[in-house]
């Protein structure tokens, strides 16, 4: 059998080890040490825009946090965008809150600003104004921020960005996960960069990043024995993952380029065929890390589906991956309010993720161009 193409898999850098070699020689195992604090001002650096990074163990663990400073509690309301991955929207539950999903833009991909506008005047119309709205940058696609933003300051509700997929991405020379009240970064193993596992809060002031790291190691006052005021969370990043994304950070800038380089690829691959739409940025204002390239099949122009293709894609060992099923689809979500047309369903009716990580080699392209020619489109 031939080898495997992942749709993203890890890719070191080669500087990891020295960072792990040095809290090992330290003895600094535990969630705290050099490597966390290093990490954190690596990131900080790299976002800029004067924010602050709490390193955790998970994106997810993260947006937890955001919610639980902006006082989401039972019986809240939360808007989501509905297109994404559902790490996005269970932290709304964890708290007794509701989600409330919100339909896409259709050459964005990402929250609708005008269904949103109709969400938040429909929601306070029923005596339920929203406690925050969750945008996702999806795929590394930057969202409509200008337009967001302008609703969500207008409405007085703050915003959380979920920038799990979008590390490097841009929305007008500014970097994706610097917008928000709260950001959330994702480590985890197929993102742009990992850390095995991990993520991070980013927040706006120092404050809101010492509450964060106070919430995420038990919430321990500052007490001589053990005192807790507050229910805390073991969601704190261990010093040997964060050693990781030491090296990792190291390589970022790089790893940005080749995942483009690897969308430049799929572009010219599937020019000539007008069947097929090459998910990407709709002007200068958005750059994208193309974290994940992904495609649609317009069925007006073809009779296969994503299914064949995707079996095509398999009989050659090469994974791809299905666009994310809307939430409000969900079972789990499936008493929740939506707002929108059908946008976020077609695209996963009709969408694949394509292999785009940033190891991807020559070899690797050469099988994918022979399964796309050979693919009766």
């Amino acid at each position: 059998m031939e080898s495997k193409i992942w749709l993203s898999s890890p890719h070191m850098g080669g500087g990891e080890m020295k960072y792990i070699q040095e809290a090992f020689d330290h003895n600094w195992v535990a969630p705290l040490g050099k490597n966390v604090d290093e990490f954190e001002i690596a990131i900080q650096d790299f976002l800029g825009e004067n924010k602050y990074a709490a390193a955790l163990s998970s994106g997810t663990a993260a947006l937890h946090l955001a919610l639980i400073q902006l006082g989401v509690g039972s019986g809240d309301e939360v808007l989501c965008q509905s297109f994404t991955f559902s790490a996005s929207a269970n932290p709304i539950k964890y708290l007794g809150a509701t989600p409330v999903f919100v339909d896409s833009d259709k050459t964005n991909w990402n929250i609708s600003p005008e269904y949103l506008e109709m969400a938040i005047a429909d929601r306070i119309k029923n005596h339920k104004k929203p406690k925050a709205v969750i945008v996702v940058h999806l795929y590394g696609m930057p969202a409509k921020m200008d337009e967001i933003l302008e609703i969500c300051n207008r409405y007085e509700i703050p915003l959380v960005e979920d920038s799990a997929e979008s590390l490097g991405s841009k929305y007008k020379g500014r970097k994706c996960g610097t917008f928000g009240e709260f950001a959330v970064l994702s480590f985890n193993g197929n993102k742009i960069i990992t850390t095995s596992g991990g993520g991070a809060l980013m927040t706006g002031t120092k404050e809101q990043k010492n509450k964060t790291i106070f919430l995420s190691t038990q919430a321990r006052d500052p007490a001589p024995h053990y005192q807790h005021s507050e229910v805390g969370y073991n969601y704190r990043l261990s010093n040997i993952c964060a050693g990781i994304g030491r090296g990792q950070m190291e390589v970022l800038e790089k790893r940005i380029l080749q995942r483009r380089a690897n969308h430049d690829f799929y572009k010219e691959l599937f020019a000539d065929v007008e069947a097929v739409d090459v998910f990407t940025e709709a002007n200068s204002d958005f750059y994208s890390n193309h974290w994940l390239t992904s495609i649609t099949l317009n069925p007006n122009l073809t009779t296969r589906t994503k299914e064949e293709l995707t079996a095509a894609f398999a009989e050659r060992n090469i994974e791809t991956r299905p666009l994310w099923k809307p939430m409000h689809l969900q079972p789990v979500f499936r008493e929740c309010r939506y707002y929108g047309e059908n946008v976020a369903e077609e695209l996963f009716n009709r969408g694949l993720c394509l292999p785009s990580g940033s190891n991807l080699n020559d070899d690797d392209k050469t099988r994918i161009r022979a399964v796309v020619s050979r693919f009766n489109f």
